[in-house]
């Protein structure tokens, strides 16, 4: 079947198409003996990260911090928190991933701060001072209730009294997490002003947090009540139409996307969630003025992956002018790790096999968390342990985001599987000694090499990495779709069931995992398919 050409008369950016890895600092690599993982760390483990064949890395918040959210509570956009070490550590970080092929993604949260950030320390002292317009503040209401009915995301309303104003402030997040008044241009520009100084410091891009949170609407709107459905968090109960999403945060994004157009290549991709955030990621990511791609939700929190999930997912983002790049993860720090959701223990090495294929034959961005390469498993966090705020509030109601935040398997024997001398902040997972680094490096038929193989063929062809994404059918437990670059064609299929699949495909088989091929798909079997 004839096709119109793909050509491109430039090459297209190092991003398009990139295979990103996320490393969460605080389980990376502990190299003080603390039992916290930091920045020289990573720096020390990033020989085996360019070893998978990634283009980049993405790092959680390592900025200094409370640590009431890890990270996520910023008090000094601008150094690094002394539990991770020091701007000095951060530079040799970024020189080292640079000479091994990394360009270095890092967090960039504009939606709060922390409440110990000097910019809030200053706006709650009164309601005239510098930086007194630079949060959400609001008086009560006649009866001294919150001004509005919002409520955060952790537990409780989304509103704190403070004495000392005798006014409210907002907080989507935790009460620590004051709300940024994103729609003031000082506070955008005291943003791109913390945006310019990492990326004089060599970054290559940012992961936006919680973009859709940015901005509220002013006159504090009542939220609608939300259908009938599971609820385990009063902020389930609303619909999130007035506490976030406003219409004018593409015009901050515009604003952004200009300074990053100024350091050349850089990338940006936007975290937006909620119950519907297609429009919104459409929004963000539109033409060439905003973000270059938004991070979808579609897998993280799916309770089940199945090939109508997936496909349902992917029609989202067809290849059409002005519409953005879609990016992709089945796990990260916020959710429980894909393969405890997804797989019976039985299953899940054939099941991790089978993922690491459809994601790399994915349009968009592939996101890998670390230890997915390994096949790492959920861990069982007991709740005296419990580190994670969300997980305390709701327990035993939300799932806890600890459990994918435990410390990556490096050595099989070694004490804390190497990740530590001391004890770590998180205890290891029971059944990680035997998916450790140094198992799977012995072992040719491994994940970890199998994935390293898929890395080097995404990255060696074009159809892969810039192609469209054509003919997506889901049939039972069988998903299928094609990738089309000029007029080649690669056919993928993917059985997410426990019964074999007649294919009966006709081409030149490229790679195939759980014993697939063109006529046959066992149980968990994948493959693709040229011609």
């Amino acid at each position: 079947m004839e096709r119109d050409t793909q050509a491109q008369t430039t090459p297209a950016p190092w991003w398009k198409g990139a295979v990103i890895y996320q490393i969460y600092p605080r389980s990376f690599q502990d190299s003080n003996a603390d039992g916290i993982g930091d920045l020289a760390g990573i720096t020390q483990r990033l020989p085996h990260v360019a070893s998978l064949g990634v283009d980049a890395i993405w790092l959680s918040p390592f900025f200094t911090s409370p640590m009431k959210d890890f990270g996520y509570d910023i008090a000094d956009y601008c150094n690094v928190d002394p539990t991770f070490g020091t701007l000095a550590d951060f530079d040799a970080l970024i020189e080292r991933a640079h000479a091994l092929g990394l360009k270095v993604i890092i967090d960039q949260v504009y939606a709060h701060t922390s409440d110990a950030h000097a910019w809030f320390r200053e706006s709650r002292q009164s309601r005239h001072n510098a930086h007194a317009d630079w949060y959400v503040w609001a008086d009560p209401r006649p009866d001294g209730s919150p001004p509005s009915n919002w409520q955060s995301v952790f537990g409780g309303p989304a509103w704190t009294w403070d004495a000392r104003r005798r006014q409210y402030y907002m907080h989507n997040f935790l009460s620590s997490q004051p709300q940024l008044n994103v729609h003031n241009p000082a506070v955008q520009d005291a943003l791109l002003a913390s945006a310019k100084f990492w990326l004089d410091r060599g970054v290559d891009g940012f992961r936006v947090d919680a973009i859709n949170f940015a901005m509220h609407d002013p006159a504090l709107t009542d939220n609608p009540p939300a259908p009938p459905g599971l609820r385990t968090r009063p902020f389930d109960y609303q619909l999130k139409v007035h506490n976030q999403s406003h219409p004018d945060i593409p015009g901050f994004l515009r604003r952004l996307r200009a300074l990053l157009d100024t350091y050349g290549a850089t990338f940006t991709v936007a975290e937006v969630g909620g119950p519907d955030p297609i429009p919104e990621m459409r929004a963000f990511t539109a033409d060439d003025r905003h973000l270059n791609s938004a991070y979808s939700f579609a897998f993280l929190y799916a309770e089940r992956l199945t090939p109508q999930v997936v496909a349902s997912a992917l029609a989202d983002w067809p290849d059409q002018p002005g519409l953005g790049w879609p990016s992709w993860a089945l796990t990260n720090h916020d959710s429980p790790r894909g393969l405890s959701r997804w797989a019976a223990p039985e299953h899940r090495p054939a099941f991790a096999r089978m993922t690491m294929l459809m994601l790399m034959g994915l349009r968009g961005n592939p996101f890998l968390y670390y230890g997915e390469e390994l096949g790492l498993t959920q861990v069982d966090i007991p709740f005296e342990e419990l580190q994670d705020p969300e997980a305390i509030a709701n327990w035993p109601l939300t799932l806890s985001r600890d459990g994918a935040r435990t410390p990556m398997a490096w050595e099989a024997q070694a004490p804390n599987l190497g990740f530590s001398t001391a004890k770590p902040w998180l205890r290891t997972g029971a059944d990680h000694s035997a998916l450790a680094v140094d198992r799977q490096e012995a072992d040719p038929d491994s994940l970890l090499n199998l994935t390293r193989r898929l890395v080097a063929w995404r990255k060696a062809d074009p159809a892969l990495r810039l192609g469209r994404l054509e003919r997506i059918e889901a049939d039972g437990d069988l998903l299928s779709f094609e990738r089309w670059h000029d007029n080649r064609r690669i056919r993928l299929a993917f059985n997410f069931g426990t019964t074999p699949r007649a294919l009966g495909l006709e081409g030149t088989p490229l790679v195939a995992v759980n014993g697939a091929c063109a006529e046959t798909l066992p149980p968990f079997g994948g493959i693709a398919i040229e011609g």
